[in-house]
């Protein structure tokens, strides 16, 4: 199974609510850029992500937040691609204590799961899939 990562603070310009709370969105933008990531690495090619089939939001992610968003290949089928998702919530700012505090958390929070379908057409796949 292939998997793949990104990395990235949700910043001012990603709160979207009241109280910096970031839009949902904005995290299946995130599993998006995974998936393209792991279309690559598994055909050499972007691919279409065709439909979530599930997604699940479990903790609310702010400005400031760091997030870590996976993927993993899971079905391999003639031209479509399952994956499954998970956002997690890696370093939280702490402005209680100053503007620019910050903490690792000892224990990311899942943020968001997802799971989904993408298409690369045989005519685009370059790479042999496992």
């Amino acid at each position: 199974m292939k998997t793949a990562m990104i990395r990235l603070r949700m910043s001012m310009q990603d709160a979207h609510y009241g109280g910096n709370l970031v839009d949902g969105a904005r995290l299946l933008g995130l599993f998006g850029d995974v998936a393209t990531e792991l279309l690559i690495m598994n055909d050499g090619d972007e691919g279409l992500f065709v439909a979530y089939d599930n997604v699940e939001f479990t903790a609310p992610v702010f400005a400031g937040d760091f997030i870590e968003a996976t993927g993993t290949i899971t079905k391999v089928g003639g031209s479509s691609r399952k994956m499954t998702f998970e956002a997690k919530k890696i370093i939280s700012p702490r402005t209680d204590i100053s503007p620019s505090a910050a903490d690792v958390l000892e224990e990311p929070i899942v943020v968001c799961r997802a799971s989904g379908t993408c298409v690369v057409p045989k005519a685009n796949q370059r790479k042999n899939q496992e």
